[in-house]
Formats: structure tokens, sequence, C-alpha cells
């Protein structure tokens, strides 16, 4: 049996709560959500998947995000006991939910599968996918410990993967405090308050406002694409209620990763994200998606979003 999920903290929980409740005899298969819905990932017999696109292929899934719920899914097709969706026989649980690691844990938790508390874990992981968060906790992330360290979850090079595994771990057995105080996570912690500083600098050099309202950061001619923290373009640009990232996803250069998100501090964005998404081979919760796409047709893609976000019309 193994565990498939998304490298980022959402999935890191999920693979915590899963080793709990089950016996995994295999690595943890890393993926993004992209390669499941080009049909790239390895997906096998007995995988319990977690926090990505449904694959038949697996054994069990579990997911939260609005682009990926079941057809006729519906908060009255549970039924309270299972957890299930009526009329769909597909193994574990999907809701509209903060964060896929609720969903799991809620699942396991009704199950009684799970000896241990995690509640404080959850919510918090809660609060870091739904992005939950106010201004302080996006300014000064290093004082909550389980932002910072959402913060230090890279997909970057071969160097991740041992860590996300060592994450998972540390989080199964080690309260808050004991995980922050580790040599390797308190490394990584400390890179990303560096990162994040200068990150302010560079938003503000490659982010330009289109229609007051949204805000476009293009790191296309950048030779390395920036890290830093995701939300901090809410607080430079508050004027802005929704805000775009371009970046490339390889050296290559063959494929780019286009990123919106509603702002946090300016909710007055109407249009679902995922769902906007989800017609360009992307996808994701009604405040904030992704979707990758051939670096040729980028441009004719975000000219069709631009004027959806600058209408802000509901899908």
């Amino acid at each position: 049996m193994r565990i498939v999920t998304r490298p980022d903290f959402d999935g890191i929980v999920c693979a915590v709560l899963i080793h709990e409740a089950e016996t995994i005899d295999s690595p943890t298969l890393w993926v993004e959500p992209g390669e499941v819905q080009k049909g790239e990932a390895d997906i096998r017999e007995g995988d319990i998947m977690a926090n990505l696109p449904y694959d038949p292929r697996c054994s069990v899934w579990f997911d939260h995000h609005f682009s990926n719920q079941p057809e006729g899914y519906d908060k009255e097709g549970y039924d309270e006991d299972l957890y299930d969706v009526k009329g769909l026989k597909i193994e574990g649980a999907f809701d509209i939910a903060p964060s896929a690691a609720g969903v799991v844990y809620k699942y396991y938790k009704r199950a009684g599968r799970l000896a241990k508390d995690f509640d404080e874990l959850i919510h918090w992981t809660d609060i870091i996918d739904a992005a939950d968060l106010n201004e302080d906790q996006v300014l000064r992330p290093e004082a909550y410990p389980y932002i910072q360290l959402s913060m230090a979850v890279k997909n970057r090079d071969n160097t991740d993967p041992p860590f996300w595994e060592r994450l998972v771990g540390l989080l199964r057995n080690q309260t808050i405090t004991e995980v922050m105080a580790d040599k390797e996570v308190t490394a990584r912690c400390d890179a990303v308050v560096k990162e994040n500083r200068l990150y302010v600098d560079i938003l503000k050099q490659y982010t330009v406002i289109h229609g007051r309202t949204v805000s476009v950061a293009d790191f296309r001619s950048m030779e390395k694409v920036p890290s830093g923290n995701r939300f901090l373009t809410y607080s430079l640009f508050p004027e802005t209620n929704v805000s775009v990232k371009i970046r490339y996803a390889d050296h290559d250069r063959d494929l780019v990763l286009l990123s919106i998100g509603r702002s946090i501090f300016n909710p007055r964005c109407r249009v679902n994200v995922g769902k906007l998404l989800a017609n360009y081979g992307g996808g994701g919760h009604a405040g904030a998606g992704g979707c990758s796409l051939a670096a040729k047709d980028v441009d004719w893609v975000i000219d069709e979003i631009l004027p959806i976000l600058e209408a802000n019309q509901e899908n």
C-alpha cells in the first residue's frame, strides 16, 4: 500500500495521517496535480491518493478542491456515518473543506483508526491551506511556527523529497516545538525568512496592475524563479482583489505555471478561480488555483483571463 499526494504542506499532513491509520509498505509518491490530470503519474491499485485529482487506478481517494468534486457531489449526498458520496463507489472521502488533511482526519477519526490527537496540526493546516491568515501572520510568519514551516516546503530540486519524508516522520512523533528545533527544519525556515525579505523588492519590480484590481507578477524574464511568501502581494497591493503569477516550470522553458489567487485582505473578487482554470487544464478552489501551459499558449490564455478577472463577475 502506498500514499500518493502533493508536495505541499497539506499533502505532507495528509501523509502523516494516512501513515497513522494504514499499514504503508512503500515510499510516498509525490506528484503534482497536472501529472495526474495528464495521465503521467504512475498510479496503481492499492494506492491511497490525497490532495490530488481522482485517478480511477487508485483504491482510496481524498480531496477538497472545487475543481475535483465528483459528479453529483453535494452536501446532501453524504452519509453521516460513512462520510461517503451517495451513489458513487469511491472509497475515501471528498468535501469542499479548508484542507484535504481535514477531510482525511475526519474520515479516519470516524472510523476510530487514529490513536493520536492531531487537532492542533489540522487546525493550522486548515488555516494555511485556506489562506485564512491575518496581516501579521503574512508579514511575520516567523512568529507562527506552523506557518513558517509550511513556507519551508518547496519543490525545487532533488534535496526536497527527502525533506518532505523527514517532515512526515517529525510531525507524526514530535511536538511543533521539537519539529522546529530540528537542524534541517531550522536551516530551511531561516532561509525562508531571508527569501521573504528579498521577495518584497522582487514583487514590486515585476508586478503590473491591470484595471486597478488585478496584480500580475510575470517572472518569465528572470533566470531563476524567485521564492517567497505567496501572500505578500496582497499586503503590497491592497487595492487589488486578485493576483496572477506567471513563471517557467523547467529549465527548458517549454512549460509555464500560472497561479491565480483571490486577495485575502480585499475579498471582492467574485470569480471562481478553480472553475476558471479548469477551462485550461488546471483547477483548484474558488479562491485559488493553478495550471500548467505550453509556453507558446501562455500569452493568449492570459489575454483571455485578464478581462474576466477585471470584469469580476461570477463564472
